[in-house]
């Protein structure tokens, strides 16, 4: 009986073991494959295919997202990309940057722009960087625009009898300030500084969408356009989806029919998970809107 409750013992000592040390093996294949995954998103499961890549939001700077962008452009397998876009825009560095990383994209491999339910201002920056346009009928895009916007409350401090001074180098320093009455000097020198930004982001237009000088008064005044009036105007090229993008990139950029479109993720999971909490904290403290510093193009139909 010695002999075989020790046997039973060694038994049970043996599968515990073999038991840890499956978990350990599943736990190690399940990392390596994570961290595959993290580097290189959906692009490493085989065959050459079109990537699609999402811009959703607010459009910020975005150091992984412009990085993705450069990994899709060395990769072989990635015969064309197609932007499926649905964002009111963002800040002006972060529409620039994305635009200027998509031009690049876009020296390497064909590239079309998808909008879907809004593309406007920093988004539609985004967007023109792109090959060919598609928008829906009812698509809301245009939006050709810089803002900056502030609040001056220093009456509100007089009626309650509160006072503030600011005391730095410049007449135009921190201008304009909430608790500076504006200045012409002020309001000149902001004006002038959104006319800059306005002015390559309309130069931007002009050159991708092949335009005249005289055809700024299209899009001068900041308005949203639906699909059908971008059509007309000649912000985009064609009423349509991903099926007529793909269907453009097969007769147009020899892209092969057979080829299957794969959602390319520019963020790890766990990047993902860390900034949904951080923008559900901040949804939940403050607007998303004011958590934008410096200039920006973005349409919303609250800030009109």
């Amino acid at each position: 009986m010695a002999y075989d409750s020790d046997y039973l013992v060694d038994r049970r000592r043996l599968k515990r073991r073999l038991t840890f040390w499956r978990v350990v093996a599943v736990v190690a294949i399940v990392g390596a494959i994570a961290a595959a995954y993290g580097r290189v998103g959906d692009t490493v499961v085989g065959g050459d295919f079109i990537a699609r890549v999402s811009i959703q939001g607010i459009i910020v700077q975005d150091d992984r997202r412009l990085a993705a962008l450069r990994d899709l452009s060395k990769n072989d397998a990635v015969k064309a990309v197609i932007l499926r876009i649905d964002s009111p825009g963002g800040t002006i560095v972060g529409g620039e940057t994305l635009y200027r990383a998509i031009l690049d994209l876009a020296a390497k491999k064909p590239v079309v722009a998808v909008m879907d339910g809004v593309a406007a201002s920093a988004a539609y920056m985004t967007a023109i960087a792109a090959d060919r346009l598609f928008a829906r009928e009812g698509t809301l895009t245009g939006s050709v625009g810089v803002i900056l916007q502030t609040t001056e409350i220093t009456k509100l401090l007089d009626m309650i009898g509160v006072s503030a001074r600011s005391f730095k180098s410049g007449s135009l320093k921190a201008s304009p300030s909430p608790v500076e009455r504006l200045t012409p000097e002020a309001e000149a020198a902001t004006q002038a500084l959104i006319d800059e930004m306005y002015g390559m982001f309309r130069d931007m237009v002009l050159d991708r969408r092949n335009m005249k000088p005289a055809d700024e008064a299209r899009f001068a005044d900041g308005r949203v356009f639906t699909g059908r009036q971008a059509l007309k105007n000649g912000l985009i090229d064609e009423i349509g989806g991903e099926t007529e993008a793909i269907t453009w990139l097969e007769n147009e950029k020899d892209v092969r029919k057979d080829l299957t479109v794969r959602k390319v993720n520019l963020r790890r999971d766990v990047d993902n998970l860390f900034d949904r909490l951080d923008s559900l904290a901040r949804k939940t403290i403050l607007s998303e809107r004011l958590t934008l510093d410096g200039l920006i193009s973005v349409w919303h139909p609250q800030l009109r």
